[in-house]
Parts: structure tokens; sequence; C-alpha cells
């Protein structure tokens, strides 16, 4: 049973209040390859995305975090 306009309204309300959207640009034949490396592993394409991104985040802040070790 399709949505009516009042659900379509509600949800559009409510994706307006709780997400910001990103646009991604990729090649052509990429997307395919993205949505079946995600599907492999359990996962939507915008979960995928949003791990990687979580992920490389938390690594390059480490990688940026000042050693406790002094300077030799």
């Amino acid at each position: 049973m399709p949505a009516t306009k009042a659900q379509q309204k509600a949800v559009s309300k409510y994706m307006k209040e709780n997400y910001d959207e990103i646009k991604v640009r990729v090649e052509k034949g990429r997307r395919d390859k993205i949505k079946a490396h995600a599907e492999a592993h359990g996962e939507s394409v915008n979960g995928f995305i949003g791990r990687a991104i979580t992920e490389t985040m938390k690594r390059d802040d480490q990688q940026q975090a000042p050693s406790s070790e002094p300077d030799k």
C-alpha cells in the first residue's frame, strides 16, 4: 500500500529535522562495486559510507594525537 501524502510529508519533515545530506559522486561503475561490497558485508550503501567515514576519522585522530612518550 503506497504511503499517503500525509505520511510522505511527515517523513520528509522528520528527515529534514534530523539528518544532513551529503552528495557523493563516484566514477561510472564504481557505485555498483560499492553497493556489492556493502551488501557482502550486510550493510546498506549509506551505512557502509558512514562507517568508512567514522573509522577513517577515528584513525586520523589517533595518528594526530600527541605521543605520551618524551622526545629523545
